[in-house]
C-alpha cells in the first residue's frame, strides 16, 4: 500500500498546483496547514523542509530507493511526481521537453508577474498607508498580459499546452491564470486560453484540488488580522 504522502500547503495558486497534482494521480496525502498570514512558513521544522520559507512542500516517505525525501518548489514537486508515478509528463522525451519548457515558463514568468500584479493592484494599495504606484500596477498589469496572449496563442491549435495531452504544465498555470480577474484583464482578449481554463477546470481532479481548503481562502478578515498577515508577508527581513 502506498504510503500518504505529507503535503505542507495553504490555499493559494502555488498550493493548489499540488494539490491538483495529488488528486490527478490518485496518491494518498496528509494535508498539514502552513499559515502564511501567521508566519508559520518562519518555523523551524518547516525550514527544515523548505529552506526558502516559502509552501508548498512536501515529504514523501517512499521516495527514491525507499527512503524519505522531503522537496520544496512546486515545479520540482511536479516533477518529481510526475517521474514516481509515470503520469502527465508525456510519454516520450520530445513530449517531456515540451512540459519542461512550459512549466519552466511558468515558474520563471507568470507566477512571478501575476503574483506581483496580484501584489501591487490588490493588496499594496490597502495598505496602511495605502501604497498606489502607477508605475509598478502598470509593469505588471501590462506584462501579464502579454504572457497571456503568448499562452492564447500557443493553445490556438492543441488543446493543452504542451501538445494534445495534459500534463502537469498545465497543472502549474491554470492555478494562476484562472485568477484572470485580480490581475485585471480581459478574458475576451483570450479565447484560446478562456477555452482551455474550462477544459481544465472540467476534470474532477482539478474541482477536488482547488477545493481543498477552500473554507479559509474564502473566509472574511478582520482589518486587525488583515494588517497583522499584511506586516508578515510583505514586510519580511531575512532571518
Amino acid at each position: 500500500m502506498t504510503k500518504p504522502i505529507d503535503l505542507y500547503y495553504w490555499p493559494t495558486p502555488n498550493g493548489w498546483k499540488i494539490s491538483i497534482a495529488l488528486e490527478e494521480m490518485a496518491l494518498p496525502y496528509n494535508l498539514h496547514l502552513v499559515d502564511i498570514g501567521a508566519g508559520e512558513q518562519f518555523k523551524p521544522d518547516f525550514l527544515k523542509i523548505a529552506p526558502n520559507n516559502r509552501m508548498p512542500a512536501i515529504i514523501d516517505p517512499d521516495g527514491p530507493n525507499g527512503q524519505p525525501i522531503s522537496i520544496f518548489e512546486s515545479g520540482a514537486i511536479l516533477q518529481y511526481l510526475a517521474r514516481k508515478t509515470g503520469q502527465f509528463y508525456g510519454s516520450n522525451e520530445r513530449e517531456r521537453i515540451e512540459v519542461d519548457q512550459w512549466l519552466m515558463w511558468q515558474m520563471g514568468g507568470l507566477g512571478p508577474m501575476a503574483g506581483q500584479a496580484h501584489h501591487f493592484l490588490k493588496y499594496a494599495p490597502a495598505m496602511e498607508p495605502p501604497q498606489v504606484l502607477p508605475y509598478a500596477q502598470d509593469r505588471y498589469r501590462n506584462e501579464t498580459n502579454r504572457l497571456y496572449g503568448l499562452l492564447n496563442r500557443r493553445l490556438a491549435d492543441r488543446e493543452y499546452v504542451a501538445g494534445d495531452f495534459y500534463s502537469i504544465a498545465d497543472m502549474a498555470i491554470w492555478p494562476w491564470a484562472c485568477l484572470w480577474e485580480g490581475q485585471e484583464q480581459d478574458i475576451a482578449d483570450f479565447p484560446h486560453m478562456n477555452a482551455w481554463l474550462d477544459r481544465v477546470y472540467a476534470r474532477p481532479s482539478v474541482q477536488a484540488g482547488r477545493r481543498v481548503a477552500k473554507e479559509i481562502r474564502d473566509r472574511p478578515q478582520e482589518t486587525g488580522e488583515q494588517k497583522k498577515a499584511q506586516a508578515v508577508l510583505f514586510g519580511q527581513k531575512a532571518r
